[in-house]
């Protein structure tokens, strides 16, 4: 079984992220996490959102439960408002796609060394 150093497993590594961003998958979630930031809708619902959010926390402080579920009740419409814009809703799809993508990588490396340490400390006990 050939030994490889912790130098060249991380520099395969590497080689392996860099062919994950080369993906259509990752390309098409940069080009959607672009147009999402230059959207001045999103930016601004955004904006309005932090403002609201800092007035939350003000209320909450001062006890002021009414005006609180108020404001977190316009937070959230505001969130929904955002979550329905098509180019949102691209964007998390393609977050999910590629977030898939990764997990499966994980989980293939995961269980092929699992399954060689299982390997080799099998052949070990046969002898």
């Amino acid at each position: 079984m050939a030994k490889f150093t912790r130098e060249e497993i991380i520099e395969r590594t590497e080689q392996l992220a860099k062919m994950i961003r080369e993906t259509e998958e990752v390309e098409f979630y940069q080009r959607a996490e672009k147009q999402i930031n230059q959207n001045q809708k999103v930016n601004d619902r955004i904006a309005q959102i932090k403002k609201l959010q800092k007035q939350a926390v003000n209320l909450q402080h001062y006890g002021k439960i009414a005006a609180l579920k108020d404001t977190e009740a316009k937070i959230d419409a505001l969130q929904k408002e955002i979550d329905e814009l098509p180019i949102v809703s691209e964007f998390k799809e393609s977050q999910e796609i590629v977030n898939d993508m990764l997990q499966m990588v994980t989980k293939t490396i995961a269980e092929t060394v699992e399954t060689e340490i299982l390997s080799s400390n099998e052949k070990t006990k046969e002898q």
